[in-house]
């Protein structure tokens, strides 16, 4: 009877710890090193990555994009997301896009493109992917490239790493059979861990080899982040990843991971916001990540849970008026980082 007991005890504190991780908390106010501040994402959340950096350049001078296309690139139009924008046919033009880019900044409806003279820009892509063509990311590239060719813009770092074989898909340390197709939860194991080399080309070197993540994922109300109010199309809830060492008051780096279409938990459960390797590099460069979390609407058509890339939240969707663009710089300037424009 006390073998019993006690087993009872212990799975009530398993159920209560479980519960207590689980719970919902506010953002935490954390102290934030501003050029230490990334985004980075697959497919869908790579162009909501490129976006927030073109829109936000003093905010986001470092940016991620693992199979994703240049800025821009839908117009506004489903049909050309669709089409140039995934399928490469017609190819997108870069030239157009570049122009269009330009011209915003001139309007202020994005940031000074300047702002991106020292920046970072990783491009990542896999030579089997059938759902954004390897065209479309070397129109990213190309786009990236264009800007460091301008006038004061040579300082703007791209790499461009499209020559690896995988499928549309985030790749991971592990070794497994799924590395060539896209298939639930996109988390390809093709033994080779892709959120390491993000943080490498980001960040620079690792001081040490990443072990388990050791820090504290924790849910939080999104809800309460919408701007002036209004809906930003997002789940209730996201999850925010912070080290031991920036619970504790050390300065950190911030990361925006934004998941892919049909990758949201509501899909895929944790296994993007755990399993996808960000959080143990997390631990070694003491940066906190921020897991924003898209949901599934037929009104507006958005099925897949996909981040707005296209224009289904408005017309002004990638600029800064763009209202999941304004519940991001809500978000990171309620966890502490400076927010002037």
């Amino acid at each position: 009877m006390r073998l019993i007991a006690k087993l009872c005890m212990g799975l009530l504190l398993i159920a209560d710890a479980v519960h207590a991780d689980d719970a919902m908390q506010p953002l935490p106010h954390l102290k934030l090193d501003p050029t230490r501040v990334a985004v980075t994402g697959l497919s869908s959340g790579a162009y909501m990555a490129t976006q927030m950096q073109i829109a936000y350049p003093e905010l986001f001078p470092k940016a991620a994009l693992i199979a994703g296309g240049p800025y821009g690139c839908a117009e506004g139009k489903l049909q050309t997301a669709l089409s140039a924008c995934m399928k490469g046919d017609p190819t997108p033009d870069v030239a157009a896009l570049i122009a269009a880019t330009k011209q915003r900044a001139v309007n202020q409806q994005i940031g000074s493109l300047k702002d991106l003279s020292h920046g970072r820009v990783y491009l990542l892509h896999g030579t089997q992917d059938n759902v954004v063509a390897p065209v479309v990311a070397g129109a990213a590239t190309h786009f990236y490239e264009t800007l460091r060719s301008e006038p004061g813009m040579s300082g703007l770092q791209v790499v461009d790493d499209g020559q690896r074989a995988f499928a549309h898909n985030l790749p991971v340390a592990a070794k497994g059979d799924d590395c060539d197709k896209s298939v639930s939860p996109y988390l390809g194991h093709c033994g080779f861990d892709a959120a390491g080399e993000v943080f490498a080309h980001l960040y620079g070197s690792a001081p040490h080899a990443a072990g388990d993540a050791r820090g504290q994922l924790q849910r939080f109300d999104q809800d309460a982040l919408k701007p002036d109010g209004t809906d930003a199309l997002l789940a209730s809830t996201g999850y925010l990843y912070v080290p031991p060492d920036c619970a504790a008051g050390k300065r950190c780096g911030l990361m925006v991971a934004f998941h892919g279409c049909k990758q949201n938990a509501d899909a895929v459960g944790q296994a993007f916001v755990k399993d996808a390797g960000f959080n143990r590099w997390a631990d070694v460069y003491d940066v906190v990540i921020l897991y924003p979390q898209t949901r599934a609407s037929f009104a507006p058509l958005n099925p897949q849970a996909c981040w707005d890339w296209w224009g289904y939240s408005g017309g002004n969707y990638d600029t800064r008026q763009g209202v999941q663009l304004r519940w991001v710089v809500n978000a990171v300037k309620t966890l502490g980082l400076p927010v002037h424009h």
